[in-house]
Formats: C-alpha cells, structure tokens, sequence
C-alpha cells in the first residue's frame, strides 16, 4: 500500500507539471477569438499602410480571425504609437513599427511614452532602401545634376517627408548635410499626400520609402536619381545608389510590428512565428519582391536589438543635423 501510495503521489506530481506547460499552449490555441487590429501612424497609401495590410491579410488568414488595419495619423507617427502604448496589452493591438519610432526617440522634446520602454517588439517584416526620386520637370538627371542644380537654386528646392521624424525626412537631412545642400523640408502626413504633391510639382525631391514609390517610378511619373541603401535594388537595377556621388551615404528602413508593453509571451511568439512563416510563404515573397523588400525573418529579442540600434543611430543624426520638434 506504501509503495502504491508513492506512485500514486508521483503520477499526481507528473500530472500537475504537465498541466503547467499545457496550460500556455492552450491559452495560445484559444487566441485570437475577436479581431485584432494593427494601428498604422499614417494616413492609406505609404509603405507602412501598404505592408500593414499585406501582413494583417495573412495573419488573418493563418490565424482565423481578422487584423483590421487602422489608420490613426499624424504628429509623425506619435499618435498611432500613443494609442498602441495606452491599450490593453492583450493581444488585440499592434503597432506597424517604421524608422519613425526609433527617430522620434530624439526628435520630438516631449512625448508621452518612451517606446523602447512601453512597447514589446513582436516580429521583424522586412528592410527596403529609400529612393531618392524628383518631379519629372527638375533639369536634374542624376544626384551629381541635383546637387549642381539645388545649390543654384538656394532656398527654392522643396524636398518632401512623410512627416517629421520619418526615415524619409532623416534620409534628406543626412543627404543635406554630407553635400552642403539647402532645401526646405516640407512634411505631410504621409507618403501618400506627398506623393500626390510630387508628381504634380508642388515639391521637387523626395526620399521615399521605395515601397510607395516603385509602381509610380516605373510608370515614368517620378524620375528615381538613386537609392539610399549600400548596394542596387534588384527591382530598379538601372538605378546607382547616392554613395556612388556622396561617399558613404547610406540610409535604409525597417518594418515590423510591437505590441503594448505586457503583451503575454505565448501570443508574442505565436505572432513571432507566423510572421516568419509569412515570410516564407511565396504569394507574400512575390509581393514584398514586388514593393523592392527585403525579408528580415528573426525572434522578438531579434527585433527588439535592432529597434535599439536604430534609436542609437538616428540619434547621433537629430544631434548632429541639430534637429527638434516640440
């Protein structure tokens, strides 16, 4: 009976450890069970807009419920990442993370979160490179040309943003700074918008992500001078980078998505897991090749060191460049 008794006592304890580790995937299995949501700081039409729905399809597709994308623009990019920083860190509320995240870090003098601190990185999309492109009626055909052509012209070169604090407002800051060109910066709340104002000639320059840009390249409405990146894109091959002219120029981007600090672990990873899958998958491939993306597949902490990275990086830019917003 004594023997029987510490059997019994024992498959109870095997019970209960199993129990313990069941529990999680269980609670991972039963989510999600409502729609979710990816909030995107930018108004339909950019690159972030563009890969947030991409992805919100195929979550919603792998995991059975929907991912609505929602547009919350404006403040560049500030207002989607306070409503992410302030909901309930559930699992019902991502947010499409860009450069502008990490930018803003130091750009703006005051803000109501601290985004390394309040947010919890999930998964890594993809890197791209900005495209350096200008209103088909500039004179300039190649960087050399615009350079030449922005310095006789002081003052009365618009250069488009999709807002302060984008990686496309940094990337014409730092192209300033390395060649000595003056231009205004003029920020809109969005690629979209600034697009639009591009193409009818409102402004001449514009360092876009090349997501946004590459169908509107290839249709001959914007001339593409260069790419911002160490090496061609396959998809504009004929395209030199603005290292080739200014030395040592480079400037890329990054997207993913992060949820509120908090977020339980086993959605985190279930996220993690089918984002990577994603980035398998050939349809999503065909169109991340389509929008000249890169795939960046990785683990949360993955993500999470290479948000700290860019805070670093960009930060010694906003200094150097002597940049703020209130």
């Amino acid at each position: 009976m004594q023997r029987l008794a510490v059997l019994l006592s024992r498959a109870a304890l095997a019970l209960a450890c199993c129990t313990l580790f069941i529990v999680p995937s269980a609670q991972a299995l039963d989510y999600p069970n409502r729609p979710a949501r990816i909030v995107v700081g930018y108004p339909p039409g950019g690159s972030t807009d563009i890969l947030a729905r991409i992805f919100a399809q195929y979550l919603g597709e792998r995991l059975g419920q929907q991912f609505i994308v929602e547009n919350r623009p404006g403040a560049g990019n500030n207002i989607g990442t306070e409503t992410v920083v302030k909901a309930a860190p559930d699992g019902y509320t991502f947010l499409l993370a860009n450069p502008a995240n990490t930018i803003n870090a130091s750009l703006y003098k005051k803000l109501n979160f601290n985004f390394l601190q309040d947010t919890q990185p999930v998964a890594n999309f993809i890197k791209v490179t900005n495209v350096m492109e200008v209103y088909p009626g500039v004179p300039a055909k190649n960087v050399a040309e615009f350079i030449a052509y922005a310095k006789a012209n002081p003052g009365k070169v618009n250069m488009a943003s999709s807002g302060n604090g984008t990686s496309v407002h940094l990337s014409g800051e730092l192209f300033m700074m390395m060649t000595g060109v003056k231009m205004v910066h003029v920020p809109y709340k969005g690629a979209g918008p600034a697009l639009i104002d591009l193409m009818g000639g409102q402004v001449q320059v514009f360092f876009d992500n090349l997501p946004s840009s590459i169908a509107h390249i290839k249709a001959g409405k914007l001339r593409a001078l260069a790419v911002t990146a160490a090496v061609r894109s396959d998809e504009l091959p004929d395209v030199p980078i603005v290292g080739d002219t200014v030395p040592g120029y480079e400037a890329t981007a990054f997207f993913g998505i992060s949820a509120p600090k908090g977020t339980p672990k086993e959605i985190v990873d279930l996220v993690n897991k089918t984002v990577n899958d994603g980035l398998k998958d050939p349809k999503v491939m065909a169109k991340l090749k389509d929008l000249g993306g890169i795939p960046a597949p990785g683990s949360a902490e993955d993500f999470g060191k290479l948000l700290a990275a860019e805070t670093a990086k960009w930060e010694k830019v906003v200094r150097a460049a002597n940049l703020s917003v209130e």
